[in-house]
Parts: structure tokens; sequence; C-alpha cells
């Protein structure tokens, strides 16, 4: 029988749903372009009506038998369009279920994914209050006072947010008295959930409930990452302060003679540079900024190859002379590449034992590991999963076309989310044997040679080491399928 609805076709309430999907996005806090979205009293309203226009034509079709095939037929179409590579995959789930709670969801995108600012949030509460006194019928004279005086009650029960109690009571005076009559029509308020003032009690099962549940979400969410910034800072505090205990109980421990002496000193002077580059490889991989990067990395590349494709290439020509776009799309590349592997790259460099191997013997290893594996590169690439493989097809061509920016990356994130089969890895090691060696090269990161000194504490040893630990002395840590 197909689509039967009386009042719209399927095809004009599928342009609607897309100019819905515009509106979901634009209550994230983003346009299209990437600037910021800032909503207003009036739009927020507007955005709630359309939401309770679906739930209105949803909810024609669910109350009888005679639209099934209607409601079968359009979550086929919705399957179809959310389908395309173009769809924003934050959304795939959409369907007739979905556009059921229409208003919910501008609801939850607005407090949930919108950066909550103060204007925000007022913004926010004066606009479902306003929706809500507008459901009120003329005839509950007192209904807006009580509606007000629970509201707010409600909100101090939770020491959801501070403000005073005439807050919104200024622009209700300013409401018309037709503005106070439930209307049927899509342009007013649209149909209430339930009856929102039962006689003495409120039960809030209207707008404002569910934002100040969404709030609360919100709220709980934001301690929650609180938490595990401050574990991390405490945690990362503790690794940091071990380290030094351990290079100065091991300087007690030794024995003062005179050779042994010297000796120890030297060791201890080795132990000290090894334990201060763990130290600032364990900083990075424990950063607030990297976490946030890593998690925005993991976002970013949940989408199709197509949508974040689209989203880096207008951000490679940065308009900022002080800022290097690209240099972060590398390292976000970098970070989603590697995401998979997070816990046990941390967890490498925790339990890592000190490496007496010089500089130069790591080095010329990693030499003889980039001949051996340049022979399984193919079936190395074949095993990784899509996602890995386009992301590395991806960042590989920037970084072979300025093999420079290589320096200008993180020492454990260049060493650790390069394969060691790849041709970014030959240019890696190619750009390091250039300052290793003190051939020539238009940038110099190190002047251990021109002073006639062994590289120990350099930019290239710090690189070098990074690499040794991940590709051959941790590799089994570190393992699989496109791994050294």
């Amino acid at each position: 029988m197909g689509w039967s609805h009386p009042d719209i076709s399927l095809d004009d309430l599928l342009v609607l749903i897309k100019g819905f999907v515009d509106i979901l996005i634009l209550a994230s806090g983003y346009q299209s372009s990437g600037l910021s979205a800032s909503w207003d009293v009036e739009n927020i309203k507007k955005a709630v009506r359309w939401g309770i226009f679906f739930e209105d034509v949803l909810r024609h079709l669910h109350d009888s038998v005679d639209y099934e095939d209607s409601i079968k037929e359009l979550d086929a179409a919705l399957l179809h369009l959310t389908s395309s590579p173009n769809f924003p995959q934050g959304l795939a789930h959409m369907s007739s279920a979905t556009l059921s709670k229409a208003r919910d969801l501008i609801l939850e995108h607005l407090v949930q994914t919108h950066p909550l600012e103060a204007a925000h949030i007022t913004s926010l509460l004066t606009a479902i209050v306003e929706l809500d006194i507008d459901n009120l019928t003329d005839t509950d004279n007192d209904g807006p006072n009580m509606y007000m005086d629970r509201l707010m009650l409600h909100l101090e029960s939770h020491n959801l947010i501070s403000v005073r109690q005439d807050m919104f009571k200024k622009s209700f005076a300013s409401l018309p008295a037709t503005g106070l009559k439930i209307s049927d029509n899509v342009c007013n308020a649209g149909s209430p959930r339930k009856c929102y003032i039962e006689s003495e009690e409120c039960n809030f099962t209207d707008h404002s409930y569910f934002l100040i549940q969404e709030l609360l979400k919100r709220q709980a969410s934001i301690s929650r990452v609180s938490s595990a910034e401050r574990g991390l800072d405490t945690f990362l505090k503790i690794v940091t302060r071990d380290n030094i205990v351990r290079s100065e109980n091991k300087a007690l421990e030794e024995p003062l003679s005179n050779d042994i002496s010297l000796k120890s000193a030297e060791m201890l002077s080795e132990f000290s540079l090894w334990d201060q580059w763990r130290s600032r490889c364990l900083s990075y991989l424990l950063d607030k900024r990297t976490i946030t990067m890593l998690s925005g990395a993991n976002l970013i590349f949940s989408a199709s190859k197509v949508q974040w494709i689209r989203v880096f290439e207008p951000l490679k020509v940065s308009l900022d002379v002080n800022y290097d776009n690209l240099l972060e799309i590398m390292e976000i590349s970098l970070l989603g590449f590697i995401s998979s592997r997070w816990n046990s790259l941390i967890e490498c460099f925790i339990s890592q034992t000190y490496n007496f191997l010089p500089i130069s013997k790591q080095y010329s290893d990693l030499q003889y590991l980039l001949q051996g594996n340049s022979l399984c590169a193919h079936s190395k690439k074949e095993a990784m999963n899509s996602k890995e493989r386009d992301i590395l097809e991806y960042v590989a061509p920037l970084l072979s076309s300025q093999p420079h920016k290589l320096w200008l990356l993180p020492p454990v994130l260049a060493a650790a989310a390069i394969p060691s089969w790849s041709i970014l890895f030959r240019i890696y090691l190619n750009e390091i044997e250039k300052q290793f060696s003190g051939a020539c090269s238009q940038i110099r990161y190190c002047g251990c040679n021109q002073k006639g000194k062994e590289h120990r504490v350099c930019e290239v040893a710090e690189r070098i080491r990074c690499l040794y630990v991940v590709h051959i002395q941790s590799s089994h840590l570190l393992s699989d399928d496109f791994s050294a």
C-alpha cells in the first residue's frame, strides 16, 4: 500500500527531515564551515517546534494500524538517506522511532554536544520555560506562578544552577494573553506531553523536566571527565616522582671507591638521562591535550573516509601564520592510527627498563630492521584494518612531501604510529641519518657532530630511543599485524 499520510507526501517529509538534520548539526554548536553556532531564545523555540512537528506526524501514523505500511516505507527511505557517505555519522541511527522523540533529540544536542556557557544555559532555560508556559490553558490563572515556583524548587534541589527567582518572570510579563493557550498549530508550542500542572503537584513531565535531566547528565559527564583528568595528573606525578626517587636511591647505594665511583657516576648520569626521556614520553601520552586530541581523533575517524577528508582538506591552508593546521592534521591522523594500541603504548613506557645500549648501537639495529621489513611491506599493509589503511594512505603523502614536519611531531608519537615496514619509516630514518651523521640538511636539529660529541642529550638521541623501544625492545608488547 505504501505511504498514505493525508497531509504530507513522503518526498516532502524527507525534504523537511533533511532540514531537521541541518538543525541538529547547528544544535551541536557548530556550522558546517566549522565556525561556532550560537542559539538565542527564539531560535531554540523554533527548533523545538520543529521537533514537535515530526512527533505529531509520527503520532498520527502510530495511532492507526492503517499506517503500518507508511511507517515501513518511511524507515526504508530513512535507511537509504542515512546510508549515504555524506550523511552525518552521529545521526546514522535516525529512524521513525527517533523522529517520534524529535524534540528530545533537539534538546539533547543543545545540552550534550553544544558548549555549555552561561549565556547558552540562560537561553535554553528561558526558551523552554516560555514553551511550557505557552502550553498552560487560559483557565489555569495561577498556573504560571505555580509552575515557576515548582521549577525553581526543582533547580535548587539539584544545585544545578544559581539563578534569581525572578530570572524568567520578566519575560512572562510581556507575553500576550493568547500565549497561554494550548495550540495545535505547529507554529506554536505544539501538543503537550502530559498535563503540566496537576492540582497542587507538578510532575515536571514537560520540556523543563527533560531539560533539567539532560543538564544533570551533562554535569555528571563533566564531573567524570574532571575526575579522570585529576587521576591522570596524579598518575603522571607518581610516575615522575618514582623515577626521581629511583635515581636518587641508586646514587646513594653506590660505593665511593675510586674506579667504581667514577664508573657509577657515569652510569648514574646515563640512567638519569634515560629516566628524563621516559618521563617526557609519558608526559605526552598522559597529557590532557593529548587525551583530548585522541578522543577527537577517534570521533573523526569513526566517520567514513569521504567525510573526514572533507573535514581536513579546508584546514590544510592556515590563515594564521603562527598556527600550523597541517601539522595538527598530521598529529590527529597519527593519533587515530595508533588509538587501538594506546593503552599498550602507555604500559610499554611504564614498564620500560633501563637500556644500556649506546645510541649508535640502537641506531644500527634500526637500520638492520629497516632492511628486513622492506621485503614484507605489502603483506603487512594488507593485514591492516580499513580505518588504519585509510589513515596511513592519507598521511603518507603529506609527510613524504614535507619530511621536515616529522621533526615537529612528538618523538614518541612518530615512533609508535609509523609502521617499520612503511615508506614513512624509511623517510623518517633518512631524516635522522642526516642529523646523526652530520650530512647536509636544510635544518639542523642537533649540533653534536659540529662539537665532536656523541649523541646523548639531543633531539636525535631522543627519537632514536623512541624508535628502538617501540620497534625492537618492546615490539612484543605492541604486537599487531602491521608492526615490526
